[in-house]
């Protein structure tokens, strides 16, 4: 189903985009053979416990929002795929390292310097998505991206259990070796999608580009907008963090039965994703990010109150339908806030409405956990989702006749589009 829907829509996009997705998918798979098994091979290779592997995984948070800045302002200022191709041969090279350090000393530093060095592509790519689409189908596309990610996390963390048990290393040298096909392709076969300045501007130097995002924080309504999406994300990243804890803890549910919950999302998610980013473009998007927060209000909290699993699994139906509403017209939003030679910048900001809760919403649920009710963190993933449905209300309302200006705010930044 889902592939004659993208068979007959292939023509709709432009084919540097479908290159860009289906790239996307083969560097995600890499990613997919190591990511659910990185504590253990911490643990394991170096015999500690989970604590040293945290301080691992918030080294690569902490100095991958550093990158993430950076990279959003060398976007701006020299390019799109310059910043992809770059981080793409750094994650190559960084996961080669990875699987060869003996030292946990030396990987703390290593940590530092992938997080910082890989995460300086994360805002090109965004950037180059929103380049390539025009605005109505800027949620469709980036909904495409996330099932082509989808269906990496299906087949990589399958692949990458069987090979574990073989050789660690050698999951690092297939991440490695995918990013490296990756940068190949999109080195052959996709352009620079930057929009060209106003002809009469000169080129800002580096240190400009670097203070443009004090123009991104005067965009009020755009930071209201990132700390209402805050609010939201801390409640959803409790499913990759708390959920599985709390489910054994306290329901007795084992790692197998929580994995299915996270197979099921996975493939509702490549199933029904485009079709209800298709579904959903008549409407208004802040409304749809309401509506999404909104049923992340009922599955969330819903795992407070119910026991069975069953119960949990259909609330993890409804979060799912929560996050097809939420991710792909969040990210459309944020690009349509961004005029085109600022959009590195403003998806740079954005994305810290995910890592910044990434860093400190497991932490304050782990706090609960640990000294409260666990059914408290559920609790209060309601009243930040009630929070969050009414912030983007109000956005709505704010954001209208911004949004009906679209066309004359492009022309005033020299915009063209592709």
């Amino acid at each position: 189903m889902m592939i004659d829907r993208l068979r007959k829509s292939y023509h709709e996009f432009p084919r540097s985009f479908w290159v860009l997705a289906g790239s996307g998918f083969i560097d995600r798979l890499g990613a997919t053979l190591i990511f659910p098994f990185f504590s253990l091979y911490i643990t394991q290779k170096f015999d500690v416990g989970m604590t040293q592997a945290g301080v691992l995984l918030a080294i690569f948070s902490v100095t991958g929002l550093a990158g993430n800045m950076i990279g959003g302002a060398l976007t701006d200022r020299f390019g799109r795929r310059a910043l992809v191709l770059f981080g793409l041969v750094i994650s190559a090279l960084s996961s080669v390292l990875m699987g060869l350090v003996d030292d946990l000393s030396v990987f703390y530093v290593l940590a530092g310097f992938v997080g910082l060095l890989s995460d300086l592509g994360g805002p090109a790519r965004q950037a180059m998505v929103a380049d390539l689409l025009p605005e109505e189908q800027r949620s469709e596309g980036f909904g495409i991206m996330r099932v082509a990610g989808n269906m990496a996390w299906i087949i990589g963390p399958t692949i990458g259990g069987l090979l574990a048990a073989r050789s660690y290393l050698l999951l690092f040298v297939l991440d490695a070796i995918s990013s490296i096909i990756v940068a190949i392709i999109l080195y052959l076969a996709v352009p620079e999608t930057m929009p060209e300045r106003d002809g009469e501007a000169e080129d800002p130097n580096l240190l400009e580009t670097v203070r443009g995002y004090r123009l991104v924080g005067r965009d009020r309504l755009f930071i209201v907008f990132v700390m209402t999406t805050m609010l939201m994300s801390v409640v959803y990243l409790q499913m990759y963090s708390t959920l599985s804890v709390y489910l054994r803890d306290v329901h007795g549910i084992p790692a197998r039965g929580f994995g299915a919950l996270l197979s099921m999302n996975a493939a509702t998610v490549v199933l029904l994703q485009f079709w209800v980013t298709r579904r959903v473009r008549p409407y208004p998007q802040m409304l749809v990010m309401a509506l999404g927060t909104a049923l992340y209000l009922v599955g969330f909290t819903a795992y407070g109150f119910v026991s069975s699993y069953l119960l949990f699994a259909i609330a993890m139906l409804v979060i799912t339908f929560g996050e097809m509403l939420i991710i792909p017209v969040g990210q459309a939003l944020a690009a349509r806030f961004a005029p085109g030679t600022m959009r590195g910048r403003y998806m740079a900001v954005f994305a810290l409405s995910w890592a910044i809760p990434n860093t400190v919403g497991p932490y304050a649920a782990g706090l609960i956990m640990d000294h409260y009710d666990p059914r408290w963190v559920w609790y209060a993933s309601g009243i930040l989702c009630s929070l969050a449905a009414l912030g983007y209300l109000l956005l709505h309302r704010r954001t209208r006749a911004r949004f009906e200006e679209t066309e004359p705010v492009r022309e005033a930044f020299g915009e063209s589009q592709p």
